[in-house]
């Protein structure tokens, strides 16, 4: 969790990166501590004197995540196994197709067999 400290103007408000949250009027003109996840700037947690006072509610959200907060690296991906599943599934069409269809003996399964 990351935070940040705001003073509370008189319409009850805080503003946090371009974001704007409706705090508790009783709040008005005091410093808060913001409390946040920089992934997540839907939810804030109001603090004043390292006490909780209540949640900030969205009033006006155009940024949804902080401006410095980077997203994990993804894992490397795994090394290629050396099987190329495309050229086995074109092969296979390929060899099944070559022989054509027999349009006059449509039930003729290749072994004279009806």
């Amino acid at each position: 969790m990351w935070s940040e400290l705001r003073t509370v103007t008189k319409t009850a408000t805080v503003s946090l990166h371009g974001n704007t949250y409706e705090v508790d009027p009783m709040l008005a003109g005091m410093k808060v501590e913001l409390v946040f996840d920089p992934f997540d700037l839907t939810e804030i947690e109001v603090r004043t004197a390292r006490k909780t006072a209540g949640n900030a509610v969205p009033h006006r959200v155009g940024r949804h995540t902080h401006p410095k907060a980077r997203p994990e690296t993804p894992s490397e991906p795994a090394p290629p196994t050396g099987i190329d599943y495309l050229k086995i599934l074109d092969e296979t069409h390929t060899a099944n197709t070559a022989k054509g269809i027999n349009y006059s003996s449509p039930m003729d399964d290749g072994r004279g067999a009806r």
